[in-house]
């Protein structure tokens, strides 16, 4: 079943579907209704009701079968305004012979079939207006999502070749003149491969394995750019359990290396910290380096993606902001549910 077919058969099910205290209810309520009158021999009173029950119960099964078979709500008003009016039609024809049984002569058929349709259009059409919108705002959700993922491969896709690029060139530089620090540097590239290669594969991450691939990351930062670049990643053991989406924070610790480290002509620290404030996750990662100068703050691929994943993956419970913190540090802060695996 596609996405499109999938996100209109489940909001036709809130338009077909009630629960089971509603039916147990509903039953009730019809069964006491007709023996009462029965017992009134109200029989005009009871087959117009069996007419007007018809039409809706017979158009709420056929919607769930209509969208299995047309798959697409353009058909789906037409197949509606076709049942609702067949099964008005046989609704009148119930109630004339009903009452024919009975021995009473019925004058307004017509009037009968036309007010069964208006009250199945009026019980059926809003619903099915409010489960379509339901249905195009999912749809709508499920498509920015794998915008949103296919975006992410396309960032990896530019990032991981050019920061593999520049470290191997690093380490074969260093093995023809500091071999220690060459070994060093493949010790961290092998435990970023090993941190990130798997997250890669998975839907999500957890906030230990995401500083400790940070970490590697600035390490080999480090062993680049020397003594100019000092890095401190502070994460309480409790929190690293707390999920969060694979490579959410590189981009944080790509963007403090890139816009602070690279330009500065000084030493440079950038700090991670992770904390526990109001019920809800921070991490911020900050650096005294070169800083946004007069670029826009944000306005990058990485963190205009990060924007975008944490909005459709937690819209209003997550945020992100980058600022120049009152110290003068640079400093890019998310905001996250506190959710455990």
């Amino acid at each position: 079943m596609t996405a499109a077919v999938g996100s209109s058969y489940h909001a036709l099910i809130q338009v077909a579907s009630s629960t089971g205290r509603q039916r147990v209810l509903s039953a009730v309520l019809a069964a006491g209704f007709v023996l009462t009158c029965l017992m009134l021999k109200a029989y005009t009173l009871l087959a117009l009701f069996g007419a007007m029950l018809l039409p809706v119960g017979a158009s709420r099964l056929a919607l769930l079968e209509a969208v299995a078979r047309l798959r697409d709500w353009l058909f789906l008003w037409p197949a509606l305004l076709a049942m609702v009016g067949l099964s008005s039609w046989a609704a009148g024809l119930l109630y004339h012979h009903g009452l024919a049984a009975v021995g009473v002569i019925t004058h307004n058929d017509l009037l009968v079939q036309l007010t069964v349709a208006a009250l199945a259009l009026l019980l059926l059409a809003p619903r099915l207006w409010v489960a379509q919108q339901q249905s195009r705002a999912l749809l709508v959700a499920q498509l920015k999502q794998a915008a949103l993922s296919a975006d992410l491969k396309a960032l990896q896709a530019q990032i991981e070749p050019h920061f593999l690029y520049n470290t191997l060139a690093n380490t074969r530089y260093l093995a023809r003149h500091d071999p220690e620090r060459a070994v060093e540097m493949l010790d961290h590239l092998i435990g970023y491969l090993h941190t990130a290669l798997p997250d890669l594969r998975s839907p999500m991450s957890n906030m230990a394995r995401e500083c400790e691939l940070a970490g590697h990351y600035l390490a080999l930062m480090g062993i680049r750019f020397g003594d100019r670049l000092q890095f401190e990643i502070d994460c309480p053991p409790e929190l690293g359990a707390f999920v969060l989406p694979p490579l959410m924070l590189m981009p944080l610790v790509e963007n403090a290396v890139q816009h602070g480290v690279e330009p500065h002509p000084g030493n440079v620290t950038v700090r991670m910290l992770v904390r526990r404030r109001e019920g809800t996750l921070v991490v911020a990662v900050r650096d005294n380096g070169a800083g946004p100068g007069k670029s826009v703050l944000g306005s990058g691929v990485g963190l205009r993606n990060l924007r975008e994943r944490l909005a459709a993956l937690h819209g209003g419970a997550a945020a992100f902001r980058l600022q120049v913190a009152a110290d003068g540090w640079t400093e890019a802060e998310i905001t996250l549910p506190m959710e455990k695996a």
